[in-house]
């Protein structure tokens, strides 16, 4: 027994040793961490007197008074199959933004998420798809190059430029107000960064909790100090919006490349590629702060912290891809940043580099220390158990100077938790703030593994610019499932209304200027009608038939011309707290939510026969001839030219073949529906005619413009023409429109 105390009592010397030096580099690091933390808290006080007591919080409502300028969110997808669509209907039903485009990169091999973002690009119009030059996974540098490529391609063709470029993944859930808040600052910031907060699981879900608690400091003291200091912000990758200015310096910077492809960390190269430059970069917190919200709060949650305009997704659940993960962020930031971003003439920007870098140190560290401490308390417990037990721990007894270092290290170790549990309960409340004591040790665990990992990787591959990108899947919250949505030619051949040999000579021999419906309907294939049937069950709403000259006029002025002609919508009524509209096609629900703020009201619709809504935006906003038309064919009717069925017949054939102008541009396509939309909705601030105004923004030439006026004449019938079909000559038709005058 006295050999095993011999080399124990050896074994404890070697970890008395271990021990102090952990204790020195542990004080230093806790310095660092605490210096942070007493300016975080200085400034906070400082600005609470000064600031804060002189000037009052700016109001949410402040973000809505910019013009809404064009923004781009960048989603890069591989094997994202079920969560785009879920991000992109999310993203329509809850952004209070209309003019803002989702730009999907795909990759050729995988087919899967190419078919569900097809899906979602059918329904929403603001989201497109991309697809990468190179088969899939390359890296998400390389997939955001090919996004931003198309979107250059998009401006030309839309003949406008998008003023802000935001970051996204495809599992994001963004703040309703983020677009409104970027749009707000990108005209005097050129990198916006907005705060990431997981979302919760059930407490025992330790490994994705982790995550909260180290977002929760990092991005409510941490990187606000990093801003106040250094000015530089690093990215998130997610909720990050770079100026149009930022974005050609990059590829300036690049020979055309943006993003680094052989970065695992593209953002956080950004971030200082971008302040090197002399660029303006910001860490927003905005808080929304509503008084009428009246949802109970869990306690100790501060009501300015849990309403800031912010990011959220599920992180990592599980323990092998949180490792994974941070495997990746640790290589990208601490060894590919150190080979890409070496130590400035400016002081504090190398500091704030330190503390990046120290990571790689201080995750060993903290494993390191939790691993003595473990085996400290089972030596204490075995003493204080055990009559007559050996006194092992007396060989930790030192100086004066261990035991005021271990003290040190104590209240530094208990200040980390305190602050932690103090950013945690501020935006999640007391009860995930206590949690966090608990997790801090699987955290450090995670940390450790994934250490080892991106060390591993580094050396395996000799220069951690090799290491390959490795994706992590992530969870997205529910979102209502909704059905892909069916063509309309096969909705019409699965109910009878027309063969699928029409349907294809229909498809074969399209009559320019007019959609597939449109040109059945001229056809003599399906009525207008039955063409407003089809559609009303490929969007899932009711169908009416609707006299629009004899609308409510106090309904008609609660919708502005602008924005009922730029959706081609007309107001029908008010059920409830609901504003009922009559469209003639379906209406998507970026369409729908901008529609119900531009009205303040919430808004659903009904389809109605072809021309109906044509008829009633003419004759409501610009053409009181077309009342004077409805009177010439009851004159007629009262002079018995026209009994008062042929009349309702010739009215019908009348209505049913109006069509915009903007069908006939898009159908001859000289306007695609993306372009379209974003040239219709800078439209609604102009007052000139709108093809007019498609040749001042060089969207079309004036040539173009002259033969979709030209073909629209040709398509529209005349009221003159059905009247002298009907057998009402010119003679006749001049004198009834005298009487109807």
């Amino acid at each position: 027994m006295d050999w095993f105390v011999d080399y124990f009592s050896t074994y404890l010397y070697g970890l008395k040793v271990i021990a102090i030096t952990l204790a020195i580099l542990m004080l230093i690091s806790g310095i660092d961490d605490l210096f942070i933390d007493i300016v975080y808290w200085l400034r906070r006080a400082w600005r609470s007197v000064t600031v804060y007591r002189n000037n009052d919080y700016l109001d949410y409502k402040a973000l809505y008074e910019p013009q809404e300028k064009a923004l781009a969110i960048m989603v890069p997808a591989w094997n994202e199959t079920g969560v785009i669509g879920n991000m992109a209907r999310l993203a329509a039903s809850s952004l209070d933004y209309e003019n803002y485009h989702i730009f999907v990169g795909t990759y050729p091999n995988d087919p899967d998420t190419q078919r569900d973002v097809d899906d979602v690009c059918a329904r929403f119009p603001n989201v497109h798809k991309v697809v990468c030059a190179r088969p899939g996974p390359t890296s998400k540098a390389d997939c955001l190059n090919n996004i931003l490529d198309a979107i250059l391609q998009f401006e030309r063709s839309a003949r406008f430029n998008f003023s802000g470029f935001i970051l996204h993944d495809a599992e994001d859930v963004i703040s309703p107000l983020e677009l409104c808040l970027f749009n707000y600052l990108v005209d005097r910031k050129d990198l916006i960064q907005i705060p990431v907060y997981p979302f919760e699981r059930k407490w025992t879900h330790f490994t994705s909790l982790s995550y909260l608690d180290e977002f929760s400091e990092l991005h409510g003291k941490d990187v606000p100090v990093r801003e106040a200091l250094a000015g530089q912000v690093p990215s998130a990758g997610v909720g990050t919006c770079f100026s149009r200015r930022a974005v050609l310096a990059l590829l300036a910077d690049g020979d055309g490349i943006a993003f680094d492809v052989q970065s695992l960390t593209e953002d956080y190269d950004i971030g200082f590629r971008l302040r090197q430059k002399g660029m303006e970069e910001i860490f927003c917190r905005f808080p929304v702060m509503n008084k009428n919200d009246t949802t109970r709060k869990p306690f100790g949650q501060r009501a300015r912290t849990a309403n800031v305009i912010c990011v959220r997704e599920y992180f990592p659940d599980t323990f092998a891809t949180a490792v994974r993960q941070k495997s990746r962020w640790i290589i990208g930031i601490v060894f590919q940043g150190f080979k890409t971003h070496r130590w400035s003439s400016n002081p504090v920007l190398n500091y704030f580099l330190w503390r990046d870098r120290k990571g790689a140190i201080a995750n060993f560290l903290s494993f390191a220390a939790m691993l003595v401490m473990l085996q400290l308390v089972a030596i204490m417990i075995y003493q204080r158990c055990v009559d007559g037990a050996w006194q092992f721990l007396s060989i930790f007894v030192g100086g004066t100077w261990l035991t005021t270092l271990l003290w040190i290290n104590f209240g530094l170790m208990t200040n980390r938790i305190i602050q932690r549990m103090i950013f945690v309960t501020g935006y999640y409340g007391m009860r995930q703030g206590l949690l966090v004591i608990p997790r801090l040790f699987w955290g450090n665990l995670i940390n450790f593994v994934a250490n080892w990992r991106a060390i591993k990787q580094v050396i395996q591959h000799g220069d951690p610019r090799r290491v390959a990108w490795d994706k992590t899947t992530h969870d997205f919250p529910t979102v209502s499932e909704q059905r892909s949505t069916q063509p309309l030619g096969y909705i019409l051949v699965d109910s009878g209304v027309i063969t699928r040999q029409q349907l294809e000579e229909a498809l074969q021999n399209r009559i320019p200027g007019l959609k597939l419906g449109g040109n059945l309907v001229q056809l003599g294939y399906i009525t207008a009608v039955q063409l407003a049937v089809a559609l009303a069950k490929q969007a899932e709403v009711p169908m009416e038939s609707i006299d629009s000259l004899t609308l409510d006029p106090q309904l008609i002025n609660s919708i502005p011309a602008k924005v009922a002609q730029h959706h081609a919508v007309l107001p029908l009524r008010i059920e409830g707290e609901n504003l009922i509209l009559a469209c003639e096609n379906t209406l998507d629900p970026v369409s729908l939510a901008a529609l119900s703020r531009k009205v303040g009201r919430p808004v659903k619709y009904v389809v109605v026969p072809r021309g109906q809504v044509v008829i009633g935006l003419r004759y409501w906003y610009g053409q009181e001839a077309l009342l004077k038309e409805k009177q010439l064919l009851e004159s007629a009717v009262s002079e018995a030219l026209l009994t008062e069925s042929q009349a309702a017949e010739i009215w019908d054939k009348y209505v049913s073949g109006q069509l915009l102008f903007a069908e006939v541009l898009t159908t001859e396509s000289h306007l695609n529906e993306a372009v379209l939309r974003a040239v219709l909705l800078r439209y609604e601030r102009s007052d000139l005619m709108f093809g007019e105004y498609l040749v001042q923004e060089g969207v079309v030439s004036q040539n173009v413009v002259d033969h979709a006026l030209e073909q629209q004449k040709k398509l529209q019938p005349s009221l003159s023409k059905l009247l002298l079909k009907a057998g009402i000559n010119q003679l006749q038709q001049a004198r009834l429109a005298g009487e109807a005058i």
